[in-house]
């Protein structure tokens, strides 16, 4: 069965970074597309990025450049990395394969000043 846990998220202060980690069992993130996703407050959930097979990425316009997203095959694991981010990237982050709708429990970033 299809298991993705995210982790990673907590507090983070304008100008810092931070790194989540979706962790998956039952699924290859190698042999699909693998996605992040996120709800801000009073919103729905919204794309963020993904990552192919092929290791193509794309990622939501405003967010290019400060977003990186990879995975680590080995262990099965795929990242967002978040720098500079800025109060308004406050939401839960949650994963999940791009074409299936098992998603992660989310975890939580707050971005402070």
């Amino acid at each position: 069965q299809v298991q993705l846990v995210e982790s990673g998220g907590g507090v983070v202060q304008t100008g810092g970074s931070l790194t989540l980690s979706c962790t998956a069992s039952g699924i290859d993130v190698a042999e699909v597309t693998m996605g992040w996703y996120r709800q801000r407050p009073g919103k729905d959930y919204e794309f963020v990025a993904l990552i192919s097979r092929q290791g193509t990425r794309d990622y939501k316009n405003s967010l290019q450049g400060r977003f990186t997203i990879s995975r680590d095959d080995a262990k099965n694991t795929v990242y967002l990395r978040m720098n500079n981010p800025r109060s308004e990237d406050t939401a839960v982050y949650r994963c999940k394969n791009l074409y299936s709708d098992h998603w992660g429990q989310g975890t939580q970033v707050t971005v402070s000043s």
